[in-house]
């Protein structure tokens, strides 16, 4: 698994929920077409009178998240960013996605607007593995944060954590982050408080 086959999965599944933030903090969602993935590149579309659009030039930070019917699941949190040259990339989208002729049909669709987002943090989840897995991936450099927990040096051998692990992914007093939850069920069942969340 990579970046790249992790928007492939995305544009796989198409119609994918993308997240913004309103001008009020409020959150929003809604359900967007990935058009175009290449390069570790995803690109999509909306229109210039949507909401959607107003937070994306405001802000351009947005979160997408799919799942398909075997339970793999792809999150990616990225900045979008508008893209100029913009009949082109819309005749390159409805080239690649023909059924959007029929939503905005002839000069209509050049309403619409094309984002690129390429800078981000991509998290592959499978739930279909057992244990199960989980990756993230950079795309454009970003830096990844550490997420989940980890077992400090004050941990007392008491084996507490590898017993009640639901996916048991903690061997030798280490966990294995690539088959960890993040449920953080060790973390409230250590009696001495040896576990800390990572990056904290």
């Amino acid at each position: 698994m990579n970046a790249q086959r992790c928007l492939e999965i995305l544009r796989e599944i198409k119609d994918v929920a993308f997240a913004t933030v309103d001008r009020d903090g409020l959150p929003q969602i809604r359900i967007i077409d990935v058009m175009i993935v290449e390069d570790e590149k995803l690109y999509f579309c909306t229109s210039r009178g949507k909401e959607f659009y107003r937070q994306l030039t405001e802000n351009g930070q947005v979160a997408i998240t799919g799942m398909t019917k075997n339970f793999q699941m792809v999150r990616l949190n990225g900045k979008a960013v508008r893209l100029t040259a913009h009949k082109e990339w819309i005749d390159r989208i409805f080239a690649e996605n023909p059924s959007m002729n029929g939503v905005y049909p002839e000069e209509s669709r050049y309403v619409l607007e094309a984002f690129c987002i390429d800078h981000g943090v991509v998290e592959f989840f499978d739930l279909s593995k057992e244990p199960i897995v989980r990756e993230s991936f950079s795309l454009g450099n970003t830096k990844l944060r550490e997420v989940g927990f980890h077992i400090t040096d004050d941990c007392i051998k008491c084996g507490k954590c590898e017993r009640c692990c639901p996916q048991k992914c903690i061997e030798n007093f280490t966990i294995n982050q690539k088959h960890c939850l993040h449920c953080g069920l060790c973390f409230e069942e250590c009696p001495v408080k040896a576990i800390k969340r990572r990056g904290e």
